[in-house]
Formats: C-alpha cells, sequence, structure tokens
C-alpha cells in the first residue's frame, strides 16, 4: 500500500521508535517523584524541552507537554475565555482547523469573528490591515499551514501586525512543523504543534504561551507543569518526539525538503496533462512541499475515488482526517470560494519524507486506471 495520507498521521519514525523504547526501559520513573529514578526521568523531559525550545526560539518554561494539537487549541481558547468572560471578540480564520473553529464558536458564539481567506487559499491581509488599526480582538487565531490545502499563511506578517497593534496571535503550527523549519515560530504568543504529523508518535503535543502567563488549565488534580497541565508527563513519548522533528529539522538543513518539492511540481504537471479536466488547488500560492489538493475531473465522487484507489493499493484522502466520511462541503474549499459541485471532486494527496519521486509517478499511473474505469473504452 502506497500511502500518501500523511497530513492525518505518519507512520512512526525508526529513531523516534528507538528513542521511545530507551527512554521506556532506562526512565520508569514519575517524573514528579522525589527519588532518583523520577529525577532522572524529570531530567529528561526537561532536556526535551529545552530543546524543544531551541528550535522554536523560545524560553523552555513557555513549554507545556499536552496529548496533541486539539488539546493545545482548546487550552488557548479555554484560557482567553476565562480571561475575557463577557466582552471581546477573538478573530479567526476561516480556514482554521476544526478545533479551533468549533472550540471557538463554544466558547465566544458571536463573539467569534471569521478573517474571509482568498481563492489562493491565503488569509486576507487586507482586511487585518484595516480592521486592527479599528479594533482591538481579545485574540487573533491564524495557521501556518492548512492542512487540506498545504497553503502555507502569511504568519509572520500577522504575527508582526499583531504585536504592533498588542493583540495576542496565535499560530496553529501542526502541519508546518516537521515540514518547514520551526525556527521564529517561538515569537508568537501562543504555538500548538504534536508529534504524528512528523513521525513522532501519537498521543504527545505542546503548546507554547507568553513567558510569565498564568494560563488557565483545562486539566486540574496536581502540580504537573508548574500548574498549567494536570497529570503525570508522557516522557517517553516527549523524547520520542524531540527525535523525530530533529530528523526533520536536520534533513531541511540538508535542502531534502527543497528536492521534494521538485517532485510534488513535476506530480501535479503530469496530473493537469494526463488527466484532462483536473486542476491543484491553490496553484499559485505557496505551499507545504508534501501537499496536492486537487480537483479531480468530473466523472464521479471523491469517495469512489477514494475507495477505487484503495482496492489499487493508494492511501489518499478527501481533505481532513477530522472531517473524511461526511457528507458537509469542507469549510476550507469553501472560504476559498469553490462551489459545493467543485468540493465533493477534491482529493488530497499527502506524502512524508520517505516517500520517493516515483511512487508520486506511481500514484498518478493509479490515478489513470481508475478514470479509465470511470470512463471504458
Amino acid at each position: 500500500m502506497l500511502y500518501f495520507d500523511h497530513n492525518a498521521t505518519t507512520p512512526l519514525l525508526g529513531a523516534a521508535r528507538d528513542a521511545w523504547l530507551e527512554a521506556a526501559e532506562r526512565l520508569p520513573g514519575n517524573p514528579s517523584s522525589q527519588h532518583r529514578l523520577g529525577a532522572r526521568a524529570d531530567a529528561a523531559l526537561q532536556s526535551a524541552r529545552e530543546r524543544l525550545a531551541s528550535l522554536l526560539g523560545c524560553h523552555a518554561f513557555d513549554l507545556i507537554w499536552t496529548s496533541g494539537g486539539t488539546e493545545s487549541n482548546n487550552q488557548v481558547l479555554h484560557h482567553i475565555a476565562r480571561m475575557h468572560p463577557k466582552e471581546g471578540e477573538i478573530w479567526v480564520s476561516d480556514i482554521e482547523h476544526p478545533s479551533i473553529l468549533q472550540t471557538g464558536g463554544h466558547y465566544f458564539g458571536p463573539r467569534l469573528r471569521r478573517l474571509p481567506a482568498e481563492r489562493s487559499g491565503v488569509v486576507s491581509l487586507a482586511c487585518l490591515r484595516q480592521e486592527l488599526p479599528r479594533h482591538r480582538p481579545v485574540l487573533v487565531a491564524v495557521m501556518a499551514a492548512n492542512n487540506e490545502t498545504g497553503v502555507v499563511q502569511p504568519w509572520e506578517e500577522i504575527r508582526d501586525l499583531c504585536q504592533r497593534h498588542e493583540v495576542p496571535f496565535f499560530c496553529d503550527a501542526v502541519q508546518w512543523l516537521g515540514k518547514l523549519p520551526a525556527a521564529g515560530l517561538g515569537r508568537c504568543d501562543f504555538v500548538s504543534g504534536c508529534a504524528h504529523k512528523f513521525g513522532g508518535p501519537r498521543g504527545i503535543g505542546f503548546l507554547k504561551i507568553p513567558s510569565g502567563l498564568a494560563i488557565e488549565p483545562i486539566l486540574h488534580g496536581g502540580p504537573q507543569e508548574d500548574g498549567r497541565r494536570a497529570g503525570t508527563e508522557n516522557v517517553s513519548a516527549a523524547l520520542s518526539m524531540m527525535a523525530a522533528l530533529e530528523a526533520r529539522e536536520r534533513a531541511m538543513q540538508a535542502g531534502e525538503h527543497e528536492r521534494r518539492l521538485e517532485w510534488r511540481g513535476r506530480f501535479e504537471r503530469e496530473l493537469m496533462s494526463r488527466l484532462p479536466g483536473s486542476e491543484v488547488v491553490g496553484i499559485r500560492s505557496l505551499r507545504l512541499w508534501n501537499t496536492v489538493s486537487a480537483l479531480m475531473p468530473d466523472l464521479d465522487c471523491q469517495h469512489r475515488w477514494v475507495v477505487k484507489l484503495d482496492k489499487l493499493g493508494y492511501a489518499v484522502s478527501t481533505g481532513s482526517a477530522c472531517a473524511s466520511g461526511r457528507e458537509e462541503v469542507s469549510h476550507v474549499l469553501s472560504a476559498m470560494g469553490h462551489s459545493a459541485s467543485e468540493a465533493s471532486r477534491v482529493l488530497r494527496f499527502s506524502s512524508g519524507w520517505e516517500t520517493t519521486e516515483d511512487e508520486w509517478m506511481t500514484l498518478l499511473t493509479g490515478l489513470e486506471k481508475v478514470q479509465a474505469e470511470f470512463v471504458p473504452a
């Protein structure tokens, strides 16, 4: 089976597996315990925190270990809601992950304002530049890169704009991390990330918060994470996550992501040439090197494409894994101006670091076979 659904989750990287097994054997103690085994586990956990802080460019104490991106995103909005229970809007891009949009709606209701996206898939910077001097929201939330289309957002410009107007900025970096360099993200007020999107284990992630912030926790009942998140920390998973992230950062330093960007470009050109009627969503925008969101020829629904490709040995997606299997139209594609009919024809192909150029071309062959089934000779 050729796996092209890495934006949903990635296989565990060998280095991450080795780090997890070694930590599980060497560090059995609870990091909160006072004996030597506990102290060793705590020291290893703090070392992992410092390594992550170094990559992001922030202080180690600004980082909280969580169970993943969804918890981290909920934590931020829970905190902002507790700080501003009755007044103040949060501004959230129209293309955010459901764990931002739905959680924001839960806590803020009509005080959640959605920032429009352009046809390109990029959030409207013009809207922010126009509105921030007039109004002051209690939070602006814009992701670093979209999980469905791979379109990279201007998070650095938005971060700087928010800082000039003294508005907290929250960046969901779940899809960015492990695919593009982490440097600079630590300058955002809040940042979320999780390990299983770049070869780490499931069930571990982090939240970066502003220095000195006494954040309102969701989980209570223990002093862990300096009272910011109760529950025994998963030391093995944290060390495994860092092994994966550092491996990906080394690959980027060697320029490996640029080579893979060329492979993706060749696949897209061949796709539109060999399957007439296909288009690449957001093709004129800067996108993650691993992601192709493709509007397929108007032959049949996207779910039949997925099923037929699966039978041929290709695992692909209809878009966000959190929305797959539902009849709802993708909110991301709707925000970009695509009709319900167009959105129903979109497939997402997302590769990993271990995906080869030949596998991209093999996928193309599979797509041609499926198209031939829809249009028999």
